[in-house]
């Protein structure tokens, strides 16, 4: 097939996109495609030209242009099949603030939080508990985020973060241990029914949050996969990950995050924290990692997705809806 990769973007996470579309092009090329590269940042208008004509565009984008949904949207103005979630799924996933009102309303328990789309007065508090964790409500990769332990310290925070962007989400700071959790398609026939990944359990090296340099760094975090936790916590985390996911309407894949107060609890309950709709796809990646302990190779993945994303095609041709089934 004659397949476009879209990567770049003018997002804070540009070099992570190039850095993953590299190994994308790569393992396309393995696969037998043809691969032509386009980037949005370099021609934004030309990218429906790009288009089409083309048997499939692979999305390695993150933040905005490409989780908001407008690159799937233009898309699918020139007929082009994609993997992954359409425009209105990514949105709504992109939204902190408005995806933990979507996974409230089905009952997931998330931090307790406040939404600002502006710099409050100088004395506001948030009426939560300390210490609190300020994230930018449409941004990942951990960027624009800092942890405030004390509320003298809240003020200088917002400061510096609202002079770089322009909404946050403050969110009480959960004790405990990161956790995330893949979900991936399977077909039978056009058929896509979403199945729970192994979980990985993430320990940054410093002991610290899992920030940017842990995420990014060599060596900045140990990552375990299958998680060694309770296989109570295991059920727990991948039926709230589908839960998220179907709250969403997401398709052919995601990726949920976690905090888990105990790993060695079977009862313990654990908070969840966002939903990413294109996950990070290098072959070390946190997704394609569980992807490889259920037995996918990176290429393997890569093909998966194609097929979840033309079947995805096939369906919104013939007016069929998606409807994601009770799979656990």
């Amino acid at each position: 097939m004659n397949v476009l990769l879209i990567a770049g973007g003018w997002s804070s996470e540009r070099d992570v996109s190039l850095s993953g579309g590299k190994g994308i092009k790569k393992a396309l090329a393995e696969l037998g495609h043809a691969v032509t590269v386009h980037d949005p940042a370099l021609s934004l208008d030309g990218l429906m030209e790009a288009a089409a004509g083309k048997d499939f565009a692979f999305i390695n984008l993150h933040g905005s242009p490409g989780e908001d949904g407008l690159i799937q949207a233009m898309l699918d103005r020139v007929g082009c099949p994609y993997q992954g979630s359409g425009p209105a799924a990514s949105i709504l996933a992109l939204n902190k603030a408005a995806a933990k009102s979507l996974f409230r309303g089905v009952g997931l328990a998330s931090p307790a939080c406040r939404f600002l789309n502006e710099r409050p007065e100088k004395d506001w508090q948030p009426m939560l508990s300390y210490p609190l964790f300020i994230k930018a409500n449409t941004g990942g990769s951990s960027l624009h985020m800092e942890k405030v332990e004390r509320p003298g310290d809240l003020g200088a925070a917002l400061d510096r973060l609202f002079a770089v962007n322009t909404a946050y989400l403050v969110e009480s700071a959960v004790p405990g241990h990161e956790i995330t959790c893949g979900i991936l398609g399977e077909l039978t026939g056009d058929r896509e029914d979403p199945v729970a990944l192994p979980p990985i359990l993430i320990k940054p090296a410093s002991g610290a949050i899992f920030d940017y340099t842990s995420k990014y760094s060599p060596g900045g975090a140990e990552e375990l996969c299958p998680a060694p936790i309770a296989p109570g916590l295991t059920r727990t985390i991948q039926a709230m990950a589908l839960a998220a996911h179907r709250a969403l309407g997401c398709e052919g894949y995601s990726r949920a995050d976690f905090i888990a107060p105990d790993i060695m609890d079977d009862s313990a309950t654990p908070m969840l924290l966002e939903v990413n709709t294109l996950p990070g796809m290098t072959a070390t990646s946190l997704l394609p990692r569980e992807a490889a302990v259920i037995g996918l190779s990176f290429p393997r993945l890569v093909a998966r997705l194609m097929d979840l994303g033309l079947a995805r095609h096939r369906r919104a041709a013939s007016g069929k809806a998606f409807e994601a089934p009770d799979r656990t």
